[in-house]
């Protein structure tokens, strides 16, 4: 088995973020827009204080879709206190805690700040190269 990358060395940079004062029914547009299913939600200087989830919107688009009801802000809606993992956490112990629970994605953090999403899938794709066979033994 190859060596376990970490998740800051797995993680995907590229981070779609959302605000907590955003309208929620907008913020589940950019769900859709960006092919996510949830995004991180930053304060105005970066700080990390929630996720908001497809899962999170479904209630809310409901609403919206069908009794024309307003929807709200992001922060009435999204998970408060997200569970994380810091940018050291080994991907083995990613794919353990993914294996146990319902979560789809952690937000990455070093020294406090967000720095990145680690997925499955980016956490799949660590463990499908791992086993891969030895070519050259072949």
């Amino acid at each position: 088995m190859l060596e376990t990358k970490t998740a800051k060395e797995a993680m995907s940079r590229h981070l779609v973020t959302l605000h907590p004062d955003m309208d929620v029914l907008e913020a589940l547009r950019v769900l859709v827009q960006q092919r996510i299913s949830g995004a991180p939600v930053i304060d105005q200087v970066g700080n990390l204080v929630g996720m908001l989830t497809e899962r999170d919107c479904m209630h809310v688009a409901l609403d919206a879709g069908y009794f024309s009801e307003d929807g709200g802000r992001v922060a009435n809606f999204m998970t408060s206190e997200p569970v994380t993992v810091e940018a050291h956490t080994p991907v083995t112990e990613i794919a353990e805690r993914f294996a146990k629970g319902h979560f789809r994605r952690f937000p990455v953090m070093e020294q406090g700040r967000l720095i990145g999403i680690i997925s499955r899938r980016d956490v799949l794709k660590q463990l499908e190269a791992a086993w891969q066979p030895d070519r050259q033994r072949i």
